[in-house]
C-alpha cells in the first residue's frame, strides 16, 4: 500500500512544478519601478520600486510565492535573486526555500559568495 503524501510534500511538488530549468533563465528587471499583475499580487501594494531594498524584498517574496513558471523567468533577475538570498530565504515558507535550495546548487550557503 502506497503511502499519502504529507501537505508538505504537496506544497513542494507544487512549488517544483513551477521552477525554471536554470537560473539563468530569471531575466527580469534588476531596477526601476515594476508593476506586479493582480494574479500575483492581489492585496496590497502591486508597484515596487526595485531600488529600494524593502520593496526589492516584499516583490521577491509575493513572485516566489505566487508566480507560475512564466512569472518567475518573467519577473525575477538572477543576479539580484542569488544576492537576495541569504536574507529572502529567511522570509519565505521553508518549502519554498526548500524547492529552490534542493534544485539550485547556487542558492545553498556553501556555495555563495560573500553577500
Amino acid at each position: 500500500m502506497a503511502s499519502t503524501p504529507s501537505v508538505s510534500e504537496l506544497r513542494r511538488a507544487k512549488f517544483a512544478r513551477r521552477l525554471p530549468t536554470e537560473l539563468p533563465t530569471l531575466a527580469g528587471p534588476a531596477h526601476g519601478t515594476v508593476s506586479l499583475p493582480v494574479h500575483l499580487a492581489w492585496s496590497g501594494l502591486t508597484q515596487f520600486d526595485l531600488d529600494q531594498p524593502r520593496l526589492r524584498m516584499s516583490y521577491y517574496r509575493i513572485v516566489l510565492a505566487e508566480g507560475m513558471h512564466d512569472d518567475l523567468v518573467h519577473y525575477l533577475n538572477r543576479d539580484l535573486l542569488i544576492s537576495m538570498w541569504p536574507v529572502l530565504r529567511t522570509l519565505i515558507s521553508r518549502d519554498i526555500r526548500a524547492v529552490w535550495e534542493s534544485t539550485f546548487t547556487e542558492l545553498t550557503s556553501d556555495s555563495q559568495a560573500v553577500a
